[in-house]
């Protein structure tokens, strides 16, 4: 089965961090130990990402210390949680936000988001073209990406991922000249994206709903 993530975003914050190109942060998965009972299962969306069924990492690279515990909670509450595809589903949808929102691609963006949070995209995008300016990035890379805190609160599940990244970015003007940015020098970046999900909905789509530094 192949497995995708949907996520939403917090409109206004995550919007400006984008735009910034996440220039100014910097950044490079540990399984969970899983006794019989606590195989899980990953979140899918309704277009296709290729994502292999079976990913099970041996060691601790995708669950940071702290994390397991909820985890815990979130497996009991759902016993079709899998650690290891959540992790490779929520690479695929970090891509895929990013290049989206630096494509200005806001088609895609209202299938990624809910609508109070694309408003904030639709903003940024329009602010941006509004002063002429086009990016160029690239997601070089992610060098990791770990589950860093989940939780279970009123069956909503909450978990936090941290990405360390690099990026690629360049902005022109109207008249194509650069302004900001290098395309062969990568920015390392660290951010903490947190994605919930209603345990109690049908809907397997997880959203995200919180985004921060690492």
């Amino acid at each position: 089965m192949v497995y995708v993530i949907l996520f939403a975003f917090v409109a206004g914050f995550l919007a400006l961090r984008l735009y910034a190109v996440l220039g100014k942060r910097t950044g490079h998965e540990q399984a969970m130990p899983k006794t019989a009972e606590e195989r899980i299962p990953v979140p899918s969306i309704p277009r296709s990402i290729d994502i292999a069924p079976e990913v099970r990492e041996t060691g601790s690279r995708n669950i940071e210390a702290g994390a397991e515990t909820g985890l815990r909670q979130v497996i009991q509450a759902d016993s079709s949680f899998d650690v290891a595809q959540f992790v490779e589903g929520s690479k695929a949808a970090y891509r895929m936000i990013l290049e989206a929102f630096w494509k200005g691609d806001e088609e895609t963006l209202a299938w990624l988001v809910e609508d109070d949070v694309r408003a904030g995209f639709s903003q940024a995008i329009a602010d941006r073209n509004a002063a002429g300016h086009v990016l160029e990035n690239r997601l070089v890379a992610i060098e990791r990406a770990a589950i860093v805190e989940a939780s279970v609160e009123s069956k909503t599940a909450r978990i936090a991922v941290r990405f360390d990244a690099d990026i690629a970015s360049v902005t022109r003007d109207k008249d194509g000249n650069v302004i900001a940015g290098s395309l062969s020098d990568a920015v390392e970046v660290r951010d903490i994206w947190t994605f919930a999900r209603n345990l109690r909905s049908d809907d397997p789509n997880w959203k995200l709903v919180e985004t921060d530094e690492a």
